[in-house]
């Protein structure tokens, strides 16, 4: 008996380093055979996404929708960050990175312009906002000395700029506290999650009034959860065993200020009502959780 419950564990902890660790790298012969793996390997590579268990309307018996705000500069939060420059392969990209290309190769169907997820955008919608091209004030004298539409304009006097990774300074998150009552406790669950950037076509002046980050563009967290389970964050600790982005967000190992709560008064921000002190929002910001976390401590309290 304690033969076999050995072979299960040694079994188990296998599969778990197939599946997480570069695969192939100590046996390649070349560099294009890392990554690759056996067919046994496949059988095993089947892992999904931990499945969220049913909550009936009728079990939660207190809930609190909040937004947060999560700074990149934060180390804690340096995960959802890097990498944003060089080539180091399929297996390391930063949030960003996987959010688009999932969204340019049609793997993300579905983003939209708010958190309410009313309305849905399309990648010709956002160029706006992720991309900018401008004709210089010399390109403009050119154009009028020589009588050409802005497409005959030399390249020397064209500006484009695109939002890239390194330029995505926050993310911005919708989630849900609630209380369920059949488990006694108090949980959380992300629905949104947008990277935020300064206005593309002020991003590189120094106009400190158009630097605030603006989201880019919204996705329903449970509808990107498997892409975000095949994609892996880095873990400092231990590179054979990375972190997929789905469990770094739903274990909340992140940091984040609450900027918003729902309210009467149709969800306002905290800087709509306390303005200009950053001192005191932060301290609005901590009384929003502390009511959300006081609500379960008084469900015990005698």
């Amino acid at each position: 008996m304690k033969l076999k419950s050995f072979i299960y564990v040694g079994l188990a902890f296998f599969a778990i380093q197939t599946t997480f660790a570069q695969a192939n790298v100590l046996n390649a012969k070349i560099p294009e055979e890392i990554g690759m793996k056996t067919e046994a390997e496949l059988l095993l590579d089947n892992d999904k996404p931990l499945e969220y268990g049913y909550v009936g309307d009728r079990d939660i018996l207190f809930s609190k929708m909040v937004w947060e705000k999560v700074v990149l500069d934060e180390r804690v939060n340096f995960p959802l960050y890097f990498p944003v420059e060089g080539n180091l392969g399929d297996d390391r990209k930063s949030l960003y990175q996987v959010l688009k290309e999932n969204m340019d190769n049609g793997m993300i169907s579905k983003v939209y312009a708010d958190s309410y997820f009313t309305e849905e955008r399309t990648l010709k919608d956002m160029e706006a906002s992720l991309s900018m091209r401008k004709i210089t004030d010399a390109g403009i004298r050119y154009m009028n000395e020589n009588g050409v539409g802005e497409d005959e304009v030399p390249e020397e006097y064209i500006i484009e700029r695109n939002i890239e990774a390194a330029d995505i300074n926050s993310y911005l998150i919708k989630g849900l506290w609630y209380f369920d009552k059949r488990q006694g406790e108090l949980k959380y669950r992300i629905l949104g999650i947008a990277p935020a950037a300064p206005d593309v076509n002020f991003i590189d002046s120094e106009d400190s009034e158009n630097s605030e980050p603006i989201p880019m563009f919204w996705v329903f967290f449970p509808e990107v959860r498997e892409i975000l389970h095949e994609a892996k964050a880095f873990n400092n600790s231990n590179s054979a065993s990375p972190i997929s982005f789905d469990h770094l967000l739903n274990s909340r190992r992140f940091h984040g200020v609450i900027y918003k709560e729902e309210n009467v008064y149709g969800d306002r921000e905290i800087t709509e009502y306390v303005a200009e002190n950053a001192l005191m929002q932060l301290l609005e910001s901590e009384r929003i959780k502390d009511k959300i976390r006081n609500f379960e401590q008084d469900m015990w309290s005698y």
